[in-house]
């Protein structure tokens, strides 16, 4: 895992057509803008877990 330390407006990419800005930080909560491609699912992590198919019991 890659960890940065940004400040409010500072922005960074993955790839060539993805950037991630760093919108404000109030205390404990962090605003980030995603620019992604339409074809590009973002997701949170708690909303793709409870979204996830359940697996077949054994």
């Amino acid at each position: 895992m890659l960890v940065l330390n940004r400040t409010p407006g500072q922005v960074f990419t993955i790839g060539d057509d993805i950037r991630i800005t760093i919108v404000s930080v109030n205390g404990k909560n962090v605003r980030v803008g995603i620019e992604a491609p339409r074809e590009v699912t973002v997701l949170r992590a708690e909303l793709e877990k409870r979204d996830a198919p359940e697996k077949p019991q054994e």
